[in-house]
């Protein structure tokens, strides 16, 4: 059991429900991808289990057990008891010993992981909150969370809290991000779209929210006034609207939408656009599809290699690696339409 005892802005999330926009509902999920992956192979979960994404705010625990635990994402300080421990590594955390999560910098949200398999609410295979299937399981303090685990503590002789290390590879966090994008499908109505993207940076408006991410800047000029149809666009779509300013589609944005598609953020950089807050500066970068794949492939090795390294490391002690999340309450919102 994970107790809840200070809670800002914190969920429970996975990496969403791929394959479903053509009912409606988008993908949603950790906002940074690659951190809430990494975080779940350091203890040795699936990469697509549970775990929490915490926003912008402190987050504190404690376990009921002792648990293995992963902290990644944006750079903060992290505390077990009174000991500062390293993020972007696995945790040994004694019974009921306070973990905390504090002074969240350089980007906006981190990922906490709990080796286990994590009893909460599914629907259509995922626990990530979505409001408009009105599903989700926020955090408060004094909240708890059922993970049951066969973890056992690691006694070190010298260390007070013995880590693995395992060389997971942090992005770059702060400002400005280098967002890369490949050309938009509606780039031809439009004119100049890369050249003017790729001329300035473009600062995070505060009305940006998981949905996209309104951006202060230049702003390329449609070639013609009038509307086009809805249409399904991807996450990571940057959109030109009316309005003078740009909109960078997240991943809990609506399947469809009106606006001409200039550019579409790649694989890699949509995690990189879950960490980018109000007031903070993007840069754009253009890419080729194939230059955008073979990123993602690297990425994609990097991850294999981390779960290699993880497995063998946890073999050796005994931990059980690649827990799968469990479904329970699984729920299929019969009568919504769907």
């Amino acid at each position: 059991m994970i107790a809840v005892r200070r809670a800002g802005l914190a969920a429970v999330t996975d990496l969403g429900r791929p394959g479903l926009a053509r009912q409606g509902i988008p993908a949603g999920g950790a906002a940074d991808q690659y951190s809430a992956a990494v975080a779940n192979i350091l203890v040795g979960n699936a990469e697509d289990g549970p775990l929490i994404e915490v926003t912008a705010s402190d987050f504190v625990f404690t376990a009921a057990h002792a648990a293995l635990v992963a902290v990644t994402g944006a750079p903060a300080t992290v505390t077990v008891g009174r000991w500062p421990v390293r993020t972007w590594e696995p945790i040994c955390v004694g019974q009921r010993e306070t973990v905390s999560i504090t002074a969240i910098h350089s980007g906006l949200r981190v990922y906490v992981a709990v080796n286990g398999r994590w009893q909460v609410p599914h629907v259509f295979g995922s626990c990530a909150p979505n409001a408009q299937l009105g599903v989700g399981t926020w955090l408060r303090g004094g909240d708890g969370v059922e993970v049951r685990s066969d973890y056992r503590p690691i006694d070190h002789p010298v260390l007070r809290h013995p880590v693995f290390s395992f060389g997971a590879r942090p992005p770059r966090f702060g400002s400005p991000y280098t967002i890369e994008v490949t050309t938009g499908p509606d780039s031809a109505d439009v004119s100049a779209a890369v050249e003017t993207l790729e001329s300035a940076e473009y600062t995070v408006r505060p009305e940006s929210d998981h949905v996209g991410l309104r951006l202060a800047g230049p702003v390329p000029s449609r070639r013609a006034a009038a509307e086009v149809l809805s249409k399904g666009v991807p996450a990571g779509a940057v959109e030109v609207p009316p309005a003078p300013e740009l909109l960078v589609l997240q991943r809990g944005r609506p399947v469809t939408a009106g606006y001409p598609v200039v550019a579409v953020a790649t694989r890699v950089a949509q995690s990189t656009l879950g960490q980018v807050g109000p007031g903070q500066t993007i840069r754009f970068r253009h890419r080729t599809v194939d230059e955008a794949v073979q990123a993602q492939r690297r990425q994609r090795r990097s991850l294999d290699e981390l779960v290699g390294r993880a497995r063998t490391a946890f073999a050796s002690v005994g931990i059980p690696y690649g827990i799968r999340k469990t479904l329970i309450s699984e729920t299929r919102t019969e009568g919504m339409g769907l």
